[in-house]
């Protein structure tokens, strides 16, 4: 393909992202698969090779790449169907901290410290797929821009990654984090990275493998860069920036079954009954105009996205990236009542809880607004809303601040739960009457 040609194909991804994808997979088709051979070393030139792009070989990552695959090599027979963390030095650095961060699962680190896209598809059956992983989580791209990698071609290298596993084994989840910010500085300016990461959200849009975690806005400054406070070096993560990707990971993996696998063992206050039995959708509803349909002794709605789990009411990713939804209680709640609930966000997620009708904004708050400036609101974690309705108005709190005190309502309805992007948990859902 001529200079001319590939520019005139990486401007029209921009405008129709996913017909590029197809052809760039049916071009990366006729080219030599991936490795598949005990050679552990970096292939001597880019000949033959999948993807397209940068493959480094200066003697220090030849030294980093050799001894890393030696180690994956000596301990793939006990890290069999792990989650595996694919990437680079940013994924190395987890180091032993996965032990504590993950307590409880199989992790199987498999970044290389300055790897590149294009190395990590060449290595990526050896590697990874000969583990038959429970999971694959991606964080890759970075170095590609240093080495003045497009953003076409990373996500272009992406996605043959991605489709290699989906063809290895369709049920395979796959966590994709958005590339981190780090700095112009370090030959990583900010709107390459954006712009990669757009293409790799247009690329998993519609497929309900990939789950997309907005690493980049949880890190971001006001300028689109790493902050030093969790990049000491606008490049790698600190300890404070890992216990963040962590907690933005977790969730993530307790939907996917790995994590917080036990019941919940919550009881409610005396004179509050459950709205959520933690076990099913029983008394919960799709609503229109014209119909409801309820789904009393289901685990999940039918399009999958509204889960009981572990006496969490997930609200999944959409593999739309975003999608409006509500999920209503069959019932309606006239008279004055306390609402309580513990919710948790991914990310810049958005969602909403409906009080008889109107909504209240429910949402990672630090990121996503509308209250941004909240002291006491955890984000990634467990925070409690609590809603007193006293006639037509709700007074409204998150961990006892307050969000609305005078928040209109109708003389009646339901309560719902709002999905829109990222992921929403919702647990220990109860009301109580009052005189």
């Amino acid at each position: 393909m001529t200079r001319i040609a590939r520019t005139a194909l990486f401007s029209l991804a921009i405008l129709v992202p996913l017909d590029w994808f197809t052809v760039f997979s049916q071009r990366a088709s006729v080219i030599q698969a991936a490795e598949e051979t005990d050679d552990l070393g970096i292939p001597e030139t880019n000949d033959g090779l999948a993807g397209e792009g940068p493959i480094r070989r200066a003697d220090w990552f030849h030294n980093v790449w050799n001894s890393r695959r030696t180690e994956f090599r000596n301990s793939a027979a006990e890290q069999k169907g792990a989650v595996v963390l694919l990437g680079d030095s940013i994924t190395q650095g987890w180091g032993n901290q996965t032990d504590t961060l993950f307590a409880g699962m199989r992790i199987a680190n498999r970044g290389i410290s300055g790897d590149t896209t294009r190395g990590m598809l060449y290595r990526l059956n050896v590697d990874v797929l000969s583990l038959e992983p429970s999971a694959v989580v991606m964080l890759m791209g970075t170095n590609d821009l240093e080495e003045k990698a497009t953003p076409e071609i990373i996500a272009g290298n992406v996605a043959l990654i991605i489709e290699a596993i989906q063809k290895h084994n369709p049920n395979t989840p796959i966590v994709l984090c958005q590339i981190f910010p780090s700095s112009a500085s370090k030959n990583r300016p900010a709107d390459q990275i954006k712009a990669t990461n757009a293409l790799l959200m247009a690329y998993a849009k519609g497929k309900p493998q990939i789950t997309v975690v907005d690493t980049w806005t949880l890190f971001a400054d006001e300028n689109g860069d790493a902050p030093a406070s969790d990049f000491p070096d606008l490049l790698h993560l600190n300890e404070s920036g890992y216990s963040k990707w962590a907690s933005a990971l977790r969730p993530i993996f307790a939907t996917l079954g790995f994590l917080e696998t036990d019941a919940d063992g919550f009881e409610p206050e005396t004179g509050f009954e459950m709205l959520f039995n933690g076990r099913d959708l029983t008394g919960w509803s799709f609503r229109t105009e014209t119909e409801t349909t309820a789904f009393d002794g289901a685990k999940e709605t039918p399009d999958h996205r509204y889960r009981a789990i572990n006496g969490r009411l997930v609200v999944a990713t959409p593999p739309e990236g975003r999608k409006v939804q509500q999920l209503w209680t069959t019932r309606k709640f006239p008279g004055d009542f306390v609402m309580k609930l513990e919710f948790r966000a991914t990310p810049n997620a958005d969602s909403g809880v409906f009080i008889r009708q109107p909504q209240l904004q429910c949402r990672d708050y630090r990121l996503a607004g509308p209250y941004k400036n909240l002291k006491s609101y955890k984000p990634q974690d467990w925070n409690e809303l609590e809603v007193t309705v006293k006639g037509n108005i709700a007074y409204c709190t998150c961990n006892g601040e307050v969000l609305e005190a005078e928040f209109k309502l109708p003389e009646t309805g339901p309560i719902g739960l709002e999905g829109d992007q990222g992921q929403m948990e919702y647990r220990r859902i109860r009301v109580k009457q009052l005189p």
